[in-house]
């Protein structure tokens, strides 16, 4: 496996996130030794956004330079007139929050504007961001396959990021990995861990999660057969997948990202036949109704 394909998610930075997150949010001096590990371990890609609470004014005071900074656009709210001026409100407001002059990529947090009333607006914005050299690529942050097979016809982008992990192969198994790359898009992928669900051990899983139990069961006792660490099985799946340009991973603290680092560069080993398309289970969004 190969670390510097990782890209650091900094969600930590800004909030408390993830089922397992016992940290809470990442102090400003963990974060700092977050960078220099990632920067040491060869991760050249962060990944933030507006929504992701003071991310990016903790970046911002850290400071990033030699990496590469994707953020995200929140949803176009409905009273905005001009959509230009807003889009370029929010850019510059990240901008000036993360210090630097231009983002690497700017994601849309919901890609599916695109097809709305205000998508032929909210499209020419962004083209003009690119033209005036604030975001060097443009694209969305999907949900699943489904998102990209409606947005593609209309919106060409040229990155994405989306969900794949042991559970969730969706975008391998349906062709969108190998489609996208053939188009020249830069594929980044997240949820490596399913929000920390895939890293915990049987007795601490929530019991939201009793009717997946077998599956669950499945996946612990390949892990106890093989001697393997869940770490190493979950990384060892999308940096198997040679389309992937970037995964991204969080960490709750310094020590939790050397592990990763150091999983990451081991030899790939994963179960090849443990996965859903249950959207209640590979879909975080939908654990608060379980």
């Amino acid at each position: 496996m190969n670390a510097a394909r990782l890209a650091l998610g900094t969600v930590q930075f800004g909030l408390a996130y993830g089922v397992a997150n016992r940290e809470g949010q990442v102090s400003e001096e963990a974060g700092r030794r977050m960078l220099a590990l990632a920067a040491g371990g060869g991760i050249d890609t962060l990944d933030t956004a507006i929504a992701y609470g003071d991310s990016e004014a903790r970046l911002g005071a850290i400071g990033t330079a030699g990496f590469k900074v994707v953020s995200k656009l929140p949803p176009l709210p409905p009273d905005v007139s001009d959509v230009d001026a807003w889009v370029q409100g929010q850019v510059r407001e990240s901008l000036a929050r993360l210090k630097v002059d231009r983002l690497y990529g700017l994601l849309l947090h919901r890609p599916l504007e695109v097809l709305g009333p205000r998508g032929p607006e909210l499209c020419r914005a962004l083209l003009s961001l690119r033209a005036d050299g604030l975001a060097e690529r443009l694209g969305g942050s999907f949900y699943g396959p489904e998102e990209i097979a409606e947005v593609w016809p209309t919106w060409r982008f040229d990155l994405m990021q989306a969900p794949l992990n042991l559970l969730d192969r969706r975008l391998a198994t349906r062709g969108w990995l190998a489609r996208l790359k053939d188009s020249g898009v830069e594929i980044h992928t997240r949820s490596a861990f399913l929000q920390g669900l895939l890293l915990m051990p049987r007795a601490e899983m929530p019991p939201r999660f009793a009717r997946w139990a077998p599956l669950l069961a499945s996946w612990q006792d390949w892990l106890a057969a093989r001697g393997v660490s869940a770490l190493r099985a979950c990384l060892g799946y999308p940096l198997s997948c040679a389309e992937i340009d970037r995964v991204v991973v969080g960490a709750d603290s310094p020590a939790q990202l050397r592990q990763i680092l150091d999983e990451a560069a081991g030899p790939p080993c994963y179960p090849a036949d443990i996965a859903s398309d249950d959207e209640d289970l590979i879909n975080p969004a939908r654990w608060p109704a379980l």
